[in-house]
C-alpha cells in the first residue's frame, strides 16, 4: 500500500509538472504571437499615419515664365525695375495649404531698371550695398487660400534686415503639359523701404526726389518636380 501510494504522489507531480510546462509554452507562445501582431498592427499603422501626413508636393519656381517686379516714385512719375537672377521653391500641401511654403532668393546685384548708371548706383552703399548684402530673401511662415485668393505672410529679409510682410492676390491655378504640372499664382504687396535701411534721399522743391512706399509684384509660374 505504502509502494502504491508513493508511486501516485510521483506521477500526480510529474502529471502537473508536465501541465504547468505545456501552459507556461502556450502562454509564452501566446504572447509573443500578441506582441508579433502588436508590432505589426503598429507598424501598419505607422506607416499609414506617415503616408497620409506627407502630401506635399514640391515646385521649382520658372523664371522664365515669371516675374518679379517693384516700382517707386521718382519726383512726380515712377521708376519700375526687376530682377535678372532669381528663384526659388513651392512646397505646396494641396489638403492642406496652411502647411504649404514659398521660399524665393534674388541676386541684388541683378536688380534692372533699363538705365545702366542708375543701376549701378543701386547696387552701391547708398541703396541695396550689394557687396555686403548679395541676396534678398522671402521665406513665407503661413500660406492662406479661400477660393482663387491667396495671401502669402512670410519674412522679407534685404541689406541685413528682416521684417514679416503679407503679399496678397490670385491663385492662377495648376495645369498639365505632356512634360510637366504646373500652379501659378499673382501677389503683390507694399513695404517701406526705410524699414530695411534703404534711406538714402534728398529733398528738391516738390518735396522728396524718391518716395518711401516701394510697391512689390509677383507673378509665379513653378513646375512640380
Amino acid at each position: 500500500m505504502s509502494n502504491s501510494s508513493s508511486r501516485i504522489v510521483r506521477f500526480t507531480a510529474a502529471t502537473i509538472a508536465t501541465l504547468l510546462s505545456v501552459s507556461s509554452l502556450a502562454f509564452a507562445q501566446s504572447g509573443s504571437r500578441t506582441a508579433r501582431n502588436a508590432t505589426a498592427t503598429g507598424t501598419a499603422a505607422t506607416s499609414t499615419s506617415v503616408k497620409s501626413a506627407d502630401t506635399s508636393v514640391m515646385y521649382r519656381i520658372d523664371p522664365v515664365h515669371s516675374e518679379l517686379t517693384f516700382r517707386i516714385r521718382h519726383l512726380v512719375g515712377r521708376v519700375s525695375g526687376g530682377f535678372d537672377e532669381w528663384g526659388g521653391s513651392i512646397s505646396a500641401d494641396t489638403a492642406n495649404w496652411a502647411n504649404s511654403s514659398v521660399l524665393v532668393e534674388i541676386k541684388t546685384a541683378s536688380i534692372n531698371t533699363k538705365q545702366p548708371n542708375r543701376d549701378t548706383d543701386l547696387r552701391s552703399a547708398k541703396f541695396f550695398a550689394a557687396d555686403s548684402f548679395p541676396t534678398i530673401i522671402f521665406k513665407s511662415t503661413r500660406i492662406e487660400r479661400q477660393g482663387d485668393n491667396v495671401k502669402l505672410i512670410g519674412d522679407l529679409t534685404m541689406r541685413g534686415h528682416t521684417k514679416t510682410v503679407t503679399l496678397s492676390g490670385k491663385f492662377l491655378g495648376a495645369t498639365k503639359d505632356p512634360k510637366s504640372q504646373r500652379v501659378g499664382f499673382d501677389v503683390s504687396t507694399t513695404i517701406n523701404r526705410q524699414d530695411y535701411g534703404v534711406a538714402w534721399n534728398k529733398v528738391v522743391e516738390t518735396g522728396m526726389y524718391l518716395g518711401d512706399d516701394v510697391e512689390i509684384s509677383a507673378t509665379i509660374e513653378a513646375i512640380r518636380q
